[in-house]
């Protein structure tokens, strides 16, 4: 499957690029991160620490074990705090 992967605040940052097409056939957003981590330095960088990391598949917040069946778009950034 064909992804459009979104990156927001300092994960755009360190991997240098807001956003980017991937091809995959990652089942979980988990294996999603693995495959974009396994890609260069600077994925790797950003995505070492996950706890600092949330993400959304189709602009709904999931957590890492979410599927990808169908799923189109999945974007990384970091926590929200309200205020």
């Amino acid at each position: 499957m064909t992804l459009e992967v979104l990156y927001f605040a300092w994960l755009r940052e360190r991997i240098g690029q807001p956003r980017e097409t991937i091809s995959t056939t990652a089942a979980t957003v988990r294996d999603l991160i693995a495959q974009l981590a396994a890609m260069d330095d600077w994925h790797a960088q950003a995505f070492s620490d996950m706890r600092a990391v949330r993400c959304a598949v189709d602009q709904k917040l999931v957590d890492l074990d979410a599927p990808l069946t169908g799923a189109r778009e999945v974007a990384f950034f970091p926590p929200m705090t309200g205020g």
